[in-house]
């Protein structure tokens, strides 16, 4: 099978990275006030550097800066909006592990207290810096624009701004558009959204929280949400391929979601246009692969079976077996592999090293050479 020469490639990742222990107490020094902005920013730019290297190096064709200027995987970017507040989120999770529940806990989430709006270009100008590092294909990652909505439902959207839902939306899906013509004229071609709310949606417990705690109906609430990422990706340039990463959460090797694709299967990959999807596949919560059945032709689906949750690295024959069974759902030219998620979704990290983090990387680029040539 031939080689693809566009996103997403046969080799890929989610894109966060561990951040190295210089740049986390750089971190702390600037929160303490001990070094300037411009300081961090010039740590940030090294270890960016090396990231890119450590990418080149396993043979990653696409790229990213490791979310190294980022506390947060969604915050960093959603708080830099006008009109929006950082507040307590009203959806209780359970963060998970390998030992069991760890602790209940409200993610951030969103008050929309006014207008929504976009001062100033956001995450574009770290997106250029990372461009001019790597002749590889450089990937922007943002945070779906759900979570907005999601974390607090129509009660944290002030009446008075948006008297009607339809405006909110509206509102929202433009400052994204906005955002995303700036990644374009910067060179950007390959823009991944990182999306938990459907993974939510597909978690029994969850789902009865979104009638009880924000009054939304679980059955309708992935057409709503589609409907919001079409309009949000509207306009971009026809050469720019946009992938979702479907998340089921990921702190510090915990997570959140459970259960198969199978509630917002179908509209997840026939309602939305976007190039591929990144699906978290690395163990049995995930349920199996029969909802890849919806899968469209000319999508993408980026199976992650490796995960960043475990140092323990998978074996290539457990890797191709399971790809041997996605296919009899999805012909093999329309798969690639990854992890299953980031290395680090916040900057504290998953519970792994570095050097594991490298030998997943590498695995992954391996078998992908293995099965796709």
């Amino acid at each position: 099978m031939s080689h693809r020469t566009t996103p997403p490639f046969r080799a890929d990742h989610v894109g966060s990275l561990l951040r190295p222990p210089a740049l986390l107490k750089a971190r702390e020094a600037r929160e303490r006030n001990e070094i300037t902005a411009a300081e961090l920013a010039h740590i940030e730019d090294e270890a960016i550097r090396d990231a890119v290297k450590l990418q080149e190096d396993v043979g990653l064709e696409a790229i990213t800066d490791g979310e190294y200027r980022r506390f947060s995987w969604n915050s960093d970017f959603l708080k830099s909006f006008s009109g929006v507040r950082v507040v307590e989120g009203k959806i209780e999770v359970h963060f998970h592990s390998d030992q069991g529940v760890i602790a209940a806990n409200k993610p951030t989430g969103f008050r929309i207290e006014g207008k929504i709006g976009r001062p100033k270009p956001i995450f574009a100008g770290q997106f250029a810096f990372l461009k001019s590092l790597t002749r590889a294909t450089p990937k922007a990652t943002i945070p779906s624009p759900t979570l907005l909505h999601f974390r607090g439902g129509r009660e944290a959207v002030d009446a008075k701004a948006y008297p009607d839902m339809e405006g909110f939306y509206a509102d929202l899906a433009k400052v994204y558009r906005e955002e995303i013509a700036d990644f374009a004229a910067a060179g950007c071609r390959y823009l991944q959204i990182d999306e938990t709310n459907y993974a939510y949606l597909c978690d029994p417990t969850l789902r009865e929280q979104v009638r009880t705690k924000i009054h939304e109906d679980p059955a309708q609430l992935p057409h709503t949400y589609a409907r919001l990422l079409n309009q949000a990706v509207a306009g971009r340039p026809k050469d720019m391929v946009v992938c979702i990463h479907i998340c089921r959460g990921n702190s510090q090797s915990s997570w959140v979601a459970e259960g198969g694709y199978d509630p917002v299967a179908e509209t997840l990959f026939n309602e939305i246009d976007v190039d591929g999807y990144f699906l978290e596949y690395d163990s049995p919560r995930a349920g199996d692969f029969s909802p890849l059945r919806f899968v469209p032709k000319g999508k993408m689906i980026v199976l992650g079976l490796v995960t960043t949750k475990r140092p323990q690295l998978e074996t290539k024959d457990e890797l191709k077996r399971r790809i041997d069974e996605a296919e009899r759902y999805v012909p093999l030219e329309q798969l690639a592999l990854s992890p299953q998620c980031g290395f680090a979704s916040t900057q504290f990290g998953n519970k792994i090293t570095l050097d594991d983090e490298i030998a997943k990387l590498r695995l992954v680029v391996e078998v992908a050479r293995e099965v796709w040539g």
